[in-house]
């Protein structure tokens, strides 16, 4: 007797056949780059043991060094420690902010699948190389800043490549919520990736870094055989990106009946967009032309400060919980997740209050107001107790992740398919890119300034992020006035004025 199909089998022979395929174009893309963080997160959680505080550990066993250096790892064990980890930081981030400009214009140009896996199977090749440091005995500065560049560079293919792919595939309907679901990957990574590295920190560093490599080369192998770039490849029907109507009363009111979910309903506009129509492919937008989209500029220019907060966390968090709270290394990171899972409900709650509303900006501006009084509070009474460090490092992970998790998905995919671009859907990836490239600019700013403020104290690195925040609110300003007005205009229209 033959036993019943498992429960799951019958669940996905139930689905229509897009939801499949969406389904799984979600879950390798979530993975993907789940895995992209998992890797960068380790050199945070393992600043700490390249300069520990040697004298805890009992009695100097060699005569000739510093008593509470002797542990630390050269180069890193001289009084210039921070602005060495700062300039470790920088490399990256500097090298990754350079090459997203670039990357997304071959991410237009080249298969979306060969281009993520290809960029994650190097990353992975390059995070495996910080490590093997460790078991090298390598000490020289420049070894572990070329492998910093060079993994800036690569890891350039997974934010234009992954977006782009989310994004032929998702319509506009509910595409915050379902983004903001979706971009929690970058705070399970930065999860992972401290779990992960935490596991080795102490014992074996180079650890930390050679099991995210193994990991992201493995998710990128995968990508290469099951990811799918367009629905037209697997004869499914595409996403409706924007409403062509006669009427222009509230284009939103309409746009919100076509959830990223729908199926193969074929209206009037899906017809429209219907790849089973013979038509010539665009050709992909100019640098210069996605400039020209209305919003790229303003939240380019709002993500750069953004994206500047959320970075320093991300590199800084667990060595400002060492110093303050005093926590040992493991401790730091594993305390520095809850960061990451504030930031996981902010994207989440951002994606489902700007879908509501239809206010992205707005959304963004609020998020960003009420964040900088917040990073004042944990910085004067976030050690104050492990249960107000807790809640502290989960508001303040929502606050500040929100904006950069809404921007840099939904935003970025909304302008990537504007109505101005006339249906020309090869504009995504290189609009990614500008607004991710803008932001990354601050991403490098915001560790690197970190590592030459902080020896003048905390309260000045908080100071800079407070401002930062205010200045990416500030960049906003004209958007949120437009979204305002065209409130009060869809108001007077129902009221009949």
């Amino acid at each position: 007797m033959r036993a019943a199909l498992a429960p799951g089998v019958r669940l996905l022979r139930a689905l229509p056949r897009d939801s499949r395929y969406r389904g799984l174009t979600l879950v390798l893309t979530f993975l993907s780059y789940t895995s992209y963080h998992l890797s960068r997160k380790p050199i945070s959680i393992v600043k700490s043991q390249l300069h520990p505080n040697c004298s805890t550990l009992g009695p100097n066993p060699h005569n000739d060094s510093n008593s509470t250096t002797w542990c630390s790892w050269a180069p890193f064990d001289g009084d210039n420690y921070k602005e060495l980890f700062g300039a470790l930081d920088n490399a990256f981030l500097v090298a990754y902010a350079i090459g997203m400009f670039i990357s997304g214009i071959f991410g237009e140009r080249l298969p979306l699948r060969y281009y993520l896996s290809g960029g994650m199977v190097l990353s992975g090749l390059f995070t495996a190389l910080f490590g093997l440091g460790y078991f090298w005995d390598i000490h020289a500065l420049w070894y572990f800043i070329i492998v910093q560049v060079c993994n800036g560079l690569v890891q350039t293919t997974g934010w234009p490549a992954v977006v782009a792919c989310v994004g032929n595939w998702f319509g506009k309907g509910k595409r915050g919520l379902i983004m903001g679901i979706w971009n929690s990957h970058t705070s399970v990574g930065n999860i992972l990736g401290s779990l992960i590295a935490g596991a080795w920190v102490s014992s074996a560093w180079g650890l930390s870094f050679v099991v995210p490599g193994i990991i992201i080369t493995t998710v990128g192998i995968i990508c290469f055989f099951f990811l799918v770039e367009y629905p037209e490849d697997v004869d499914c029907s595409p996403p409706l990106h924007h409403v062509m109507t006669t009427s222009e009363k509230d284009p939103e009111a309409v746009s919100s009946n076509e959830g990223p979910l729908s199926l193969s309903g074929q209206s009037s506009v899906d017809q429209y967009n219907s790849p089973k129509e013979p038509a010539e492919k665009p050709e992909a937008i100019s640098f210069l032309g996605a400039l020209r989209i209305p919003g790229v500029v303003e939240f380019s220019l709002c993500l750069l400060f953004a994206k500047l907060v959320s970075y320093t966390f991300l590199y800084w968090l667990p060595l400002y919980i060492v110093n303050v709270a005093h926590f040992g290394a493991k401790e730091a990171g594993d305390l520095s997740t809850l960061f990451d899972a504030g930031g996981i409900l902010g994207g989440i709650f951002a994606g489902l209050i700007s879908d509501y509303t239809g206010g992205r900006a707005t959304t963004c501006c609020v998020m960003l107001v009420v964040a900088a009084p917040m990073l004042f509070l944990y910085n004067h009474v976030g050690q104050n107790g492990i249960g107000t460090s807790i809640a502290m490092l989960i508001i303040c992970g929502a606050l500040v992740n929100g904006p950069y998790a809404l921007i840099t998905t939904a935003v970025s995919a909304d302008l990537g398919t504007h109505e101005s671009l006339k249906g020309n859907a090869k504009a995504l990836s290189t609009v990614t890119a500008i607004i991710d490239g803008t932001g990354s600019i601050g991403a490098a700013l915001g560790p690197l300034l970190a590592g030459l403020i902080s020896p003048m104290g905390w309260n000045n690195v908080f100071y800079m992020l407070i401002a930062a925040d205010v200045l990416a609110c500030l960049l906003l300003a004209r958007v949120v006035v437009k979204e305002a007005r065209g409130w009060c205009g869809s108001m007077a229209r129902q009221r009949g004025y």
